[in-house]
């Protein structure tokens, strides 16, 4: 995969899972790249958004490319198959994401709707 003039490779199960599961209604509309934080007890585990899309549900909850996704409220991550993991099901759902952005000390939380509204055509965020 390419994005912004980066060549990303995806490992073949996630491809195989993807296929599989067909069309899907959670879309976050970003491009990560996973990354390792400094931390005083060791490292943390980190999703570091290299483009969000215009008008994607993370566009409209405000998360910026450079922001690095740390996990959701209920559990950090612990690679990239989490993110997908917590996206994973069908209709409107809520995800309340934690991320760090700037100085990189304080972390900070969005709620993002994932799915597609009730007329059936519209993508939406909080």
């Amino acid at each position: 995969m390419v994005a912004g003039r980066l060549a990303l490779a995806i490992p073949s199960n996630a491809v195989r899972d993807f296929l599989a599961a067909g069309p899907r209604s959670a879309w976050l509309g970003v491009a990560v790249h996973p990354v390792r934080l400094p931390r005083a007890n060791g490292y943390k585990f980190g999703l570091v958004l290299l483009e969000v899309e215009p008008g994607s549900p993370a566009a409209q909850a405000s998360l910026m490319a450079g922001d690095i996704l740390l996990g959701t409220e209920e559990k950090p991550f612990q690679s990239i198959d989490d993110l997908a993991k917590a996206m994973h099901g069908q209709g409107l759902c809520l995800l309340r994401l934690e991320f760090l952005r700037g100085n990189y000390s304080r972390v900070r939380r969005v709620t993002v709707q994932l799915g597609v509204s009730n007329n059936g055509k519209d993508r939406i965020a909080a």
